[in-house]
């Protein structure tokens, strides 16, 4: 990136680790333009890069161009397909062996402790059954915590840090083999160890990564396995192919297809048309069928019968043949539905905001000290965990009457099905005959099968059974999430929020008199409330629900419950995945900015400090440029310097004219001068590497100020191009910010990739003798460029000349200065840019804009400097 570097301040409500901030008055800080308030969030960061999506148009590519044909782009499009499949595929197969293991050892855990529970209970011993849970719950934790510190990147679901890869942004290791085999083996034994998370959003992170590798056919940790694979080099594949993994492995987790293709276009993807929908839902078909057709065999014995669409299956809503008055929902029911969103919005607001005082609380405390911490920090939420729902289970429960399964009526096998899963996970720990206890029923199963118990158990559940089972539940799933076990959200809040739908039917039932409800209905609308409440998704999540249900009159109520849920969320706190990006300084664009902002335009955003090379430059001056800057990419330039005052002495006209450009086109000296003459114009990160002239007329009361001594510091360029022009403390605004005419942007990969590989010339030759590299060469080393400090500078003789206009891009996007922020937001986001340089009306390129200059964060201190300044 080509814009300037400040320094990182993360602060958060209890602390600051930016010394410099508690040093500075109030006062100073207006100044400024910042403000000191109670909940300080953690600004974006300026390491992170951004993905390259635009495509970069120089010699090799055009070479490239000059050899396609429809014969050849028609094989290209049908290796993508190809490709396509094979991503839905291994997605599918993934979730089958996530789904297995995970089955075999909860039933494995629960078979030994429940023998173990029955027999004690006649003999006094569950103690002995406790710690039988616990030797199991611990150790399978014990090695998910193991395999996090193996690739940290691994923890959690990995929806926002796909997310933020979906949006541009280059997060290290999360698309790496390591980070899927870690992800997968740890989310198997996080959720049999019986933390309260989730394997469905894991499934997304994992579906992610195997479209991110599996076009490379090569992998980073495997390094000897590499295949003559020509296609797909570049980020712009790579992120296409990512987005089609993300709604397979939405897909398979939740057998929705359709909503899958929607999670990767509504939860990030900020380049998208035709073509990728198609693709994006073939993948998510193929996985949705790859692991149905699996599952139903090998749990069925019936291959080929598809039955189990997905990983989590919500079973048929239907009322009994015998209940007469029964309806899944009606009219009137709409009202209790939008109360339930409402309530739902409330209870996701608060799970986020006491989730991220916890997750802050872990970033001061236990990241920052050695990584065992984490590992007895996910011991102890699993000791807690293993405690309470033993103890639950044991003395909090009530017996309560199974209903008779022969009211089930006969005309739908897999009702049937459902009924007898149901039944089978029923739970009589300490209860009589005929009875079970309902308690031990919900905390005593896997979640999916708690779930099921919820949406179609006809016995009754203890109104305070709901009740406690919703507190402890959403305390201890609060608690969980963001501990260093990979772990998903949306079974947790699925639970929680049927729980709380079940506890409102339960209430409408018995003390208001509404016998027509259908409890399972009402358990659907609450886990939808409290999921749209914390996660925030609408669109997606309508069809992914309505899909799992396989019920499509589920569609109005699940829609107006989400939206409701939504609108009273955003009221307090953001989604609980656009938090964890904050806490990361992800600089993540939303889908549009607000109104306000039109009010500042490029050249109010923009970078005038730029970092340039010329078409031809010696390799000292690039190896120093690359060595001492951490930018990306770097306007190629040549500088605009005219006998102007010559011609303006002879015509009035020409003189006339030359004076209104000068007037009406902005210059970067202009600019910087414009910006260095009132301190309320920068914040506190760029005061660093302001450049100012002396002000002769100032007043030396003012000199003293601590603000304007670092206003008039001086900028020492970086080392100049020409080893003849060395900087000079005699150099006025203009000769620092000379014209420069733009000619287009070359990556600093590009460059490496030039010296590397001795690309370059001798002063005494032609720039016709330079060699040239193929399309195939510069790409060879995607996506791991050498890095400049690991080139060996005795290989190279630094007074060779490289050319680089053959592999500059000769055209990208630009803006005018007096571009409004939204058409510049509009045009970065939906085009998926990197760099956009701002070049006005004479080609003079006066600044370059990035990611970093249109977060939320960075325009709102820019429109505070706005407000300051008018």
């Amino acid at each position: 990136m080509a814009g300037c570097r400040g320094s990182l301040c993360c602060c958060c409500r209890w602390c600051c680790c930016c010394g410099e901030r508690e040093t500075r008055t109030p006062e100073e800080l207006t100044i400024l333009g910042e403000t000191q308030e109670e909940d300080d969030e953690i600004l974006p960061r300026k390491d992170y890069e951004s993905l390259d999506y635009d495509r970069c148009i120089n010699d090799p590519y055009l070479e490239v161009l000059e050899t396609m044909d429809n014969k050849k782009g028609r094989r290209y499009e049908a290796v993508k397909w190809m490709v396509v499949f094979g991503i839905g595929v291994c997605t599918g197969l993934v979730g089958l062996f996530v789904d297995f293991f995970v089955r075999l050892f909860t039933q494995l855990k629960f078979g030994v402790v429940q023998t173990s529970v029955e027999e004690c209970s006649q003999k006094g011993c569950l103690a002995l059954s406790l710690l039988e849970l616990l030797g199991f719950n611990l150790t399978f934790v014990f090695f998910a915590s193991l395999l996090v510190l193996i690739e940290p990147v691994a923890a959690g679901s990995g929806i926002p840090e796909i997310k933020c890869y979906l949006n541009g942004v280059k997060v290290p290791g999360i698309v790496r083999l390591r980070t899927l085999l870690c992800k997968v083996f740890g989310v198997l034994f996080s959720v049999a160890g019986g933390l309260f998370v989730g394997k469905e959003g894991p499934m997304i992170h994992s579906g992610a990564v195997v479209g991110a590798g599996l076009p490379q056919f090569q992998s980073i940790s495997l390094r000897k396995i590499q295949f003559n694979f020509p296609y797909f080099r570049s980020d712009r594949d790579k992120r296409d192919f990512v987005s089609a993994g993300a709604a397979a492995g939405v897909a398979a987790a939740f057998g929705a297809p359709i909503g899958g293709t929607l999670f990767s276009l509504e939860e990030g993807s900020s380049f998208w048309n035709q073509g990728l929908t198609w693709k994006v839902l073939f993948c998510s078909m193929s996985a949705t069928f790859t692991l149905n057709f699996f599952r139903s065999g090998i749990q069925f014995g019936s291959w080929g019968s598809f039955q189990l669409p997905g990983l989590l299956n919500f079973g048929e809503f239907k009322c009994s043949d015998s209940d007469k008055k029964c309806h899944l929902w009606t009219a009137m029911d709409l009202g209790f539905f939008v109360v339930m969103g409402v309530i739902g919005g409330l209870l996701g607001a608060t799970f986020n905001c006491l989730n991220k005082r916890l997750a802050k609380y872990r970033m001061r405390n236990v990241h920052p000290k050695p990584k065992l911490v984490r590992v007895l920090e996910s011991l102890l939420v699993s000791l807690v965990t293993t405690v309470v729902v033993f103890v639950a289970s044991m003395v909090l429960g009530e017996c309560r009457q199974i209903s008779s399964s022969s009211q089930i009526g006969n005309d739908s096998s897999q009702l049937q099905a459902t009924s007898e899963d149901v039944n089978s996970s029923i739970k009589t720990f300490f209860c009589p005959n005929e009875t079970y206890n309902d308690m031990a029923t919900l905390f005593f199963n896997p979640q999916e099968s708690a779930i099921l118990q919820l949406f179609h158990q006809d016995g009754t559940f203890s109104p305070i059974t709901l009740a406690l089972f919703f507190v402890l539940y959403f305390l201890l799933a609060c608690w969980t999430y963001g501990i260093s076990v990979p772990s998903g959200l949306f079974v947790p809040s699925l639970l929680c929020g049927a729980a709380f739908g079940r506890l409102v039917a339960n209430v409408l039932k018995s003390y208001i008199g509404l016998g027509h409800i259908y409890s399972g209905t009402f358990a659907l609308i609450g886990a939808a409330a409290f999921l749209g409440g914390v996660v925030r998704m609408t669109i997606s999540l309508t069809v992914i629900l309505i899909e799992s249900t396989n019920e499509i009159t589920y569609g109005l109520p699940i829609m107006i419950t989400l939206m409701v849920a939504k609108w009273t969320g955003d009221f307090f706190s953001k989604g609980i995945y656009d938090i964890h990006v904050g806490l990361r300084g992800v600089p993540l664009l939303e889908w549009e900015t607000e109104v306000e902002m039109d009010k500042l335009r490029a050249s109010d955003i923009m970078e005038p400090n730029l970092t340039y090379v010329y078409p031809h430059t010696r390799i000292q001056s690039l190896v120093s440029i690359l060595r001492t800057t951490v930018h990306h990419a770097f306007p190629v330039v040549t500088e605009n310097r005219g006998n102007e005052k010559e011609f303006m002495k002879g015509n009035q006209l020409i003189s006339n004219n030359i004076k209104f450009k000068k007037s009406s086109i902005l210059t970067r000296a202009g600019e910087q001068r414009r910006r260095s003459q009132s301190m309320k114009s920068y914040p506190s990160s760029e005061l660093r590497n302001m450049c100012d002239e002396h002000v002769t007329s100032e007043d030396p009361a003012e000199k003293e100020d601590l603000l304007q001594q670092m206003l008039e510091r001086r900028y020492t360029p970086y080392p100049n191009l020409y080893p003849d022009q060395s900087p000079s403390e005699d150099w006025t605004m203009e000769e620092r910010f000379r014209p420069l005419t733009f000619h287009g942007l070359i990556l600093r990969s590009q460059l490496v990739t030039l010296l590397v590989r001795g690309v370059c010339y001798s002063e005494s030759q032609s720039s016709a003798s330079q060699p040239r590299l193929s399309y195939t060469e510069m790409a060879e080393d995607y996506p791991r460029y050498p890095d400049i400090h690991d080139l060996d500078l005795t290989l190279l003789n630094p007074r060779m000349i490289v050319d680089v206009t053959p592999y500059m891009n000769p055209s990208p996007f630009t803006v005018s200065p007096n571009t409004h922020v939204s058409q510049v937001f509009n045009l970065f986001r939906t085009m998926g840019l990197r760099h956009l340089p701002v070049v006005n009306a004479v080609g003079e390129i006066v600044g370059i804009i990035t990611r970093h200059n249109l977060t939320y964060e960075f325009l709102q201190a820019r429109l505070r400097q706005h407000y300051q300044t008018i």
